[in-house]
């Protein structure tokens, strides 16, 4: 019986672990991909605190881990596919089917992030994996000379077609507003890149080719008017949805899937609580995931004491 099952081991998950390791809690964490979660998507991190010029992801990430383990808290490489409640000894526990066996817990902290939103135009399904990609670190260097499409407007599209000119000969920049989202410092970096070319107020309706991905065909929203351009990779950077299904319906949700919570990071059921990318909240960065782990492993204490 654990007093704790984190569920993620990004940012969010590993600054719950590291509070809880310190509150001496007997807690678990699984994790079914890679420590670091979404960041170790992108090379590099230039907006967390105490790193002056950045600090590549996968090194934070290895921190956040590193901390961890000094504090002999446990994590498993293995996926949570479904969470049942039972009693023992009149309490309420809850039960932790992974794709390695059932475990028990106190209490709960769900912190599975986010995956990248599809983009949902004709060809994107079958190009995945054949010129389509939704990481420029991991696919980057196979689109080496190549031209390339960025889409997105955030800063994650703006960081990514920054790093995927070090590969490409040259990168489309297409977001469907004139307006960036991103921050603005990506922004002018973007801007005084000679490698990136800006189409703006333009949408993406098509990704064709025979075997790979040769063209898109653009649409400018403001003129009415679609054209086609050449390229041999698109990168897709449009948002994120939250890894939430194994839940299935056991909280309370926004009609996004995103977890509803409240400021100590109680979900709708007593003893689970929700942290990081995975939880409704207006700003998901990697400074907040760690807020809220912070917050949910300090909410834990509180609960179990009170248990």
């Amino acid at each position: 019986m654990h007093d704790l099952i984190i569920i993620g081991a990004g940012p969010a998950g590993l600054t719950a672990a590291l509070y809880a390791g310190r509150f001496r809690m007997n807690t678990l964490i699984f994790e079914k991909m890679a420590c670091g979660g979404q960041i170790i998507l992108s090379p590099q991190i230039e907006n967390y605190p105490g790193f002056p010029g950045g600090i590549s992801t996968f090194e934070l990430a290895d921190k956040f881990k590193k901390q961890v383990e000094e504090l002999a808290v446990t994590i498993e490489d293995s996926e949570v596919t479904e969470i049942g409640q039972g009693l023992e000894s009149g309490k309420a526990v809850f039960n932790v089917k992974t794709q390695n066996g059932n475990f028990q817990a106190k209490s709960i902290i769900i912190a599975s992030g986010a995956q990248a939103k599809k983009l949902g135009v004709k060809g994107e399904d079958k190009f995945i994996g054949r010129g389509i990609s939704y990481c420029g670190t991991c696919d980057g260097p196979l689109f080496k000379n190549k031209d390339i499409a960025v889409i997105g407007g955030g800063d994650r599209a703006l960081e990514d077609a920054i790093f995927l000119t070090s590969y490409a000969a040259k990168v489309y920049l297409i977001h469907r507003r004139a307006a960036f989202r991103g921050s603005k410092i990506l922004e002018e970096k973007v801007r005084a890149n000679p490698k990136i070319d800006l189409i703006l107020d333009s949408v993406v309706e098509e990704i064709s080719g025979r075997d790979k991905v040769e063209a898109l065909k653009v649409k400018n929203l403001k003129a009415n008017s679609s054209s086609e351009i050449s390229c041999q990779g698109v990168f897709i950077f449009v948002g994120i949805e939250p890894n939430t299904a194994f839940l299935k319906n056991l909280l309370e949700m926004d009609e996004h899937e995103f977890i509803i919570t409240d400021e100590e990071m109680r979900s709708s059921k007593d003893g689970i609580f929700a942290c990081g990318d995975c939880r409704k909240k207006s700003l998901y960065q990697v400074v907040t995931a760690c807020a809220d782990g912070a917050i949910a492993a300090n909410a834990v204490h509180k609960y179990l004491l009170n248990q």
